[in-house]
């Protein structure tokens, strides 16, 4: 898009803004209508249920220190207190966790429908983009809060670390925006600045932040990255000085997602770097056609250049246009540069080995995308592009509410996951868990034997087989799995208590009084207390040891 300078244009009338806030705001809401019932899935337990850091809101020094087992949380503090809010509010009772998801997703796009209003106005793009910005800007954002492929983040509890670090990001790039026109800038660097250090409190991604300000400035404010230093070096300090917050955190958390993330994990970074080449295909593709959509996509990694050298080769082109871009086409190439930048923690070299790929890692990227096509298209193209774009918006919206319904229950969330993504024994495990709480462990059986299959060496895999062998009479052949259970992960509770149930049912009591001592001495919670203490009683009962089983019921009825 070429420069073009002209008179400013008219400003819209407060009625127009507020119509179309409004506007925005019931359709997001008609959008996610059927998401407040979704139960807690996946990585929400250890964050929700397993985090005793959120039970209480005072002191504030509690809920700002997640344990390293709060999944999603861990090493996040914003991301903490806003969970121990919620607590606050409805304890586990899901009801609360996605009114609040709801309300920073209403929050960010609305922020962003602020940030491209005064964007798309701006002297360096072209007249006709700027006399639209009002229905570019509504489109633009209508399309990212309904668009299905944000349902992850928006849906899925503990993905709200996506939606409130954009929120912040975008508040940082909001607060600096109205700094530029306001009689008095500091209150709104201020704003931006404050933006920028909870943000960083929020998720690594943010560490793009003050970077992207800065071209931000250059690009539509300053004209040269000399002269924005120069007029705001003070603020770009303050900027900078944020990255402080998330060393801190880092350095403080280093051990916190240790087995998560980082180098000697088992996948190097070129293995990493190509997976991500499949991955940010996946996702662009998923952009302009968002089917299917997969929860959960597994651990798989590419060691084949050969395999993703399509996606390597739109990459780079991808990669040399906004290069080529942001010295010929600077508003373009911001768009590209942002969509880089913000994947760039989550979609680089550094390996994310718990997940290789995941949807939500688009939520804010999205935008960028968004934020180039539309005006881009009304420029060459004119209002017929608007009006495919605005008529797109309603089709998105439903597949986001068909989208919900998968996630109603963890069996079918589950169940649709296998149904897209046969091969992962994650999700496979998943759903054995999610039957086997049902009462159906005949249909759990088929599923945790696939995941042994796919991956032997799964604890997990072979806990879930064990049980649902065990609970559908067979616990001879329950036996082999749930030893090899606690082989694997010995420090597992629920592993040891469950061959301790295995070995009680072929008459080996001893061994099961043995192990179940072991799971106590795991630290339970109360309710797995309650069960273990109740098993461990009967068991010596059992065994004549009544003088100990009677000290293990007292200890249930305490």
């Amino acid at each position: 898009m070429t420069a073009a300078r002209s008179s400013p244009t008219p400003a819209p009338a407060l009625g127009q803004i507020l119509f179309v806030v409004g506007l925005l705001v019931l359709v997001t809401v008609a959008a996610y209508h059927n998401s407040f019932a979704v139960p807690l899935l996946f990585d929400d337990k250890a964050a929700v249920l397993e985090n005793p850091t959120i039970r209480q809101l005072w002191p504030l020094t509690e809920a700002l220190s997640p344990p390293a087992s709060a999944s999603g949380a861990a090493g996040r503090p914003v991301i903490n207190l806003s969970l121990a809010l919620n607590y606050a509010i409805s304890g586990e009772a899901v009801w609360s966790y996605h009114a609040f998801n709801l309300l920073a997703h209403l929050l960010a796009g609305l922020t962003l429908f602020g940030l491209l209003r005064r964007t798309l106005v701006a002297p360096a793009l072209p007249v006709g983009v700027r006399s639209a910005a009002l229905p570019l800007g509504f489109t633009i954002t209508a399309l990212w809060l309904l668009h299905p492929l944000q349902t992850e983040s928006v849906t899925f509890i503990i993905q709200r670390s996506e939606l409130i670090v954009g929120l912040f990001y975008l508040l940082t790039l909001y607060g600096f925006v109205r700094a530029t026109t306001a009689a008095r800038p500091l209150r709104w660097l201020l704003v931006s600045v404050t933006a920028c250090a909870l943000g960083m409190a929020s998720k690594e991604l943010m560490v793009s932040a003050p970077l992207l300000v800065l071209l931000y400035d250059r690009t539509f404010v300053a004209g040269s990255f000399r002269a924005a230093l120069h007029s705001r070096r003070g603020y770009y300090a303050a900027l900078a000085a944020t990255w402080l917050v998330l060393a801190w955190l880092v350095f403080r958390g280093s051990g916190t997602r240790g087995e998560a993330a980082g180098f000697g994990l088992g996948v190097s970074s070129w293995d990493y770097l190509l997976t991500q080449g499949r991955a940010i295909g996946l996702y662009l593709r998923l952009t302009f056609w968002p089917h299917p959509l997969v929860l959960d996509y597994g651990t798989a990694v590419v060691r084949d250049p050969l395999a993703v050298w399509p996606q390597g080769v739109m990459l780079l082109a991808l990669a040399a246009g906004t290069a080529w871009a942001t010295v010929r086409r600077p508003a373009a190439g911001f768009a590209g540069v942002a969509f880089f930048a913000i994947l760039a923690p989550s979609s680089s070299i550094v390996p994310l080995v718990a997940q290789t790929i995941a949807e939500h890692r688009m939520y804010l990227p999205l935008a960028a995308v968004l934020a180039l096509l539309v005006p881009l298209a009304y420029a060459r193209l004119g209002r017929p592009a608007l009006a495919v774009f605005l008529l797109a918006a309603p089709v998105l919206a439903a597949v986001t509410v068909q989208r919900n319904r998968d996630y109603r229950s963890e069996v079918a969330a589950w169940s649709d996951t296998v149904a897209k993504v046969p091969d992962n024994p994650r999700a496979r495990v998943n759903l054995a868990e999610a039957l086997i709480l049902g009462g159906y462990p005949a249909a759990a059986r088929e599923h945790a034997a696939a995941a042994v299959r796919l991956r032997p060496a799964y604890p997990e895999a072979q806990m879930n087989l064990g049980i649902a062998l065990a609970q559908t009479g067979r616990p001879a052949e329950a036996l082999p799995h749930a030893s090899e259970a606690v082989e694997l992960q010995p420090d597992s509770l629920r592993a040891q208590s469950n061959f301790a149930v295995v070995l009680a049912m072929l008459g080996r009591l001893p061994e099961a009084v043995t192990h179940l001592e072991r799971a106590l001495a795991l630290g339970p919670t109360p309710a797995e207390a309650v069960s273990l203490h109740t098993n461990l009683g009967q068991a010596l009962a059992l065994l004549g040891r009544r003088a100990e089983a009677e000290v293990q019921f007292e200890t249930v009825l305490r």
